[in-house]
């Protein structure tokens, strides 16, 4: 029996690696007889860096750089050969295999936004949008930059904290904000952009090239390329702070404010860039508090589909038609997830294939019956939810010994 493992995160208990492991532990032992295929997901937030990056083959590495409240975390970046990534995901990115200006085996580096700026780095007291930045985000992508032999940037923008536009990635990144009399406004968190009236300076990264016979003290940065599966615009009903930003911290009293204050200040980074204002309506310019809106006026930045990027680099299509048995699985599976990404999408597509299907979640919602689809929720009735997130691995393992 040739059993696929591909689980998405279990949202503030398992990540999508270790969910897997644990099910394959179960398995492992009730059917030592059994090939077992281990495919985390992730679709631009947590875990995006890591599985991505390992499964190409690349490094992950630590740097500490400044969190979304303005104190030192530590956040990863990848490096992957270009080579390494699969032919269809590098279609996607829109690359071609090639050299870096030094001659050195062109790389990609893979950056999680989560893991600088993300939401679950702050307490809930924490979490305000009028004063979280993007800055350390900024300073990821400058390292990456920096990096000999990198050709391009992969960014996924899932699990933010922020709502700034990316104005503090933008900062890092050489973008210097200023108010009406010249004093720089630094960091360039919401709470500070009443004081913004103008900016100055270009996006590059410091580097000590010499191109013979010039020494280049700064370059301009590598090709960005956005994994991201939000559609939202940046303003309006449907934009990044009417979305996301309850979940962050805003106040409903501020909701006004602060869209009002973003769209000042997307226009003003419009006109300084040379973008059109219909940069704002783009579908997914609101994702992550707008970073992606700041990236694409500023540095050119493009937008491709997150679960789309990561099931083609994980090659899941062949992985999926190679399988008996397919079970995967998140925190939550409802009616809506047939016709998402990560799990439903993956359980949807084995459907379409003809494999039986084993669905875990910690709650199962109204899901009708589908032949050859199992449900299962793997919390007792009655669980206190800080228990059942404390518990989740051995409930997990537990589900699947009772499943199979």
């Amino acid at each position: 029996m040739h059993v696929l493992l591909a689980f998405d995160k279990f949202k503030d208990s398992l990540t999508a690696p270790a969910a897997c492991e644990h099910a394959a532990a179960a398995l492992g032992a009730a059917h030592p007889d059994w090939t077992l295929d281990l495919c985390p997901l992730a679709d631009g937030g947590e875990g995006f860096c890591e599985i991505l990056t390992r499964a190409a083959g690349g490094t992950v590495e630590t740097h500490t750089v400044t969190g979304p409240r303005d104190t030192p975390t530590p956040a990863t970046i990848g490096f992957v050969p270009l080579a390494n990534i699969p032919a269809p995901a590098r279609t996607l990115l829109s690359l071609d295999i090639g050299h870096s200006s030094l001659g050195l085996p062109a790389s990609v580096a893979l950056i999680e936004m989560a893991t600088a700026s993300g939401l679950a780095l702050l307490t809930p007291e924490q979490r305000d949008p009028w004063h979280t930045t993007t800055l350390g985000t900024g300073e990821l992508i400058r390292l990456a930059a920096a990096r000999p032999g990198v050709v391009a940037i992969l960014l996924g923008v899932g699990g933010s904290a922020t709502s700034d536009l990316g104005l503090g990635a933008l900062s890092a990144l050489g973008l210097t904000f200023h108010s009406a009399d010249g004093a720089p406004v630094s960091p360039p968190i919401p709470a500070h952009w009443p004081q913004i009236a103008h900016l100055s300076g270009r996006l590059s990264f410091p580097t000590s090239q010499t191109l013979n016979p010039i020494t280049v003290t700064s370059a301009p940065l590598p090709p960005i390329r956005i994994a991201c599966d939000v559609t939202n615009p940046l303003l309006g009903p449907r934009g990044a702070a009417a979305t996301y930003g309850p979940q962050k911290g805003l106040r409903p009293a501020d909701l006004a404010r602060l869209d009002h204050e973003s769209a000042r200040l997307a226009l003003l980074l419009c006109a300084y860039t040379g973008r059109p204002d219909s940069l704002m309506d783009l579908p997914g310019a609101g994702a992550a508090g707008g970073i992606s809106f700041g990236l694409m006026a500023a540095a050119d930045a493009k937008l491709l589909p997150g679960f789309g990027l990561v099931s083609t680099w994980l090659d899941l299509e062949r992985k999926l038609a190679a399988a008996d048995l397919v079970i995967t699985g998140e925190g939550r599976f409802d009616d809506t997830s047939l016709t998402g990404k990560g799990p439903g999408a993956v359980a949807a597509r084995a459907l379409a294939l003809g494999k039986p299907v084993h669905v875990f979640a910690g709650a199962v919602s109204t899901l009708a019956p589908r032949a050859h689809l199992s449900l299962h929720t793997i919390t007792p009735a009655g669980t206190p939810l800080p228990e059942a997130l404390r518990n989740a691995p051995a409930l997990l393992a537990a589900a699947v010994r009772r499943a199979l």
